[in-house]
């Protein structure tokens, strides 16, 4: 079996029964068995970036878009996703334009880009994830179809963000807990060098992602 295969088929397994397995490479044995480091070069984390009402909202209007299902290697994940500006395909690793950006994603997106010091228009691919309990995500590097700056928000629950980089006695690893209306930023060495996961879901939660283009259209 392909290695890719592989660690998607094991990911998903995992994920069907929606706890922390003791052991592999998604476990938090074989997370911390990892040098802890300091806070990666690119990552920027603000807690309360929005407001309570504002998550509010936008949870009203999350729950009433369609989701599709997440499909690799013949798998389907337990995350639903709904893409917007373009389509991330997860089989094919290529993107294609999608639907247009609603309003009230594009609001955030004004904000978010203040944050990173770009303009919202900037932000051309925006991927809204479902993650009911047990949901997760393995070890991956943000897709290369994308440019250098990646912007997430969290929503109703908190998850952990992990980091790791190299391999053996030079592997390091870094965790930062992503709590509800949270924001963080990925971009240098965070975003390129260092993989990241998302252990599985305890409570419903839903993200965000805002992503740059690495080939901008015009």
């Amino acid at each position: 079996m392909n290695p890719a295969w592989h660690d998607a088929y094991v990911f998903f397994k995992h994920e069907e029964q929606a706890t922390e397995p003791r052991f592999g490479r998604w476990s938090r044995a074989y997370f911390e068995s990892g040098v802890m480091a300091q806070e990666p070069a690119g990552l920027l984390y603000q807690p309360d970036f929005i407001s309570a009402a504002q998550e509010r909202l936008l949870v009203a209007e999350i729950e009433r878009l369609t989701f599709s299902e997440v499909r690799m290697h013949g798998i389907t994940a337990k995350r639903r996703v709904a893409h917007f500006g373009w389509i991330y395909g997860f089989e094919s690793w290529k993107i294609t334009p999608g639907a247009p950006i609603p309003e009230f994603i594009a609001s955030l997106r004004a904000q978010v880009a203040t944050l990173a010091d770009l303009a919202p228009e900037s932000f051309a691919a925006v991927l809204v994830a479902e993650y009911p309990p047990g949901a997760g995500i393995g070890w991956h590097h943000d897709a290369p179809s994308f440019g250098e700056s990646v912007v997430g928000v969290s929503l109703l629950s908190s998850c952990r963000l992990r980091f790791e980089r190299g391999k053996g006695e030079q592997r390091e690893t870094y965790e930062l807990a992503l709590e509800p209306r949270s924001v963080y930023v990925l971009s240098d060495t965070a975003r390129h060098t260092w993989r990241h996961s998302i252990p599985a879901a305890k409570q419903r939660r839903y993200s965000i992602t805002f992503r740059t283009l690495k080939h901008p259209t015009t």
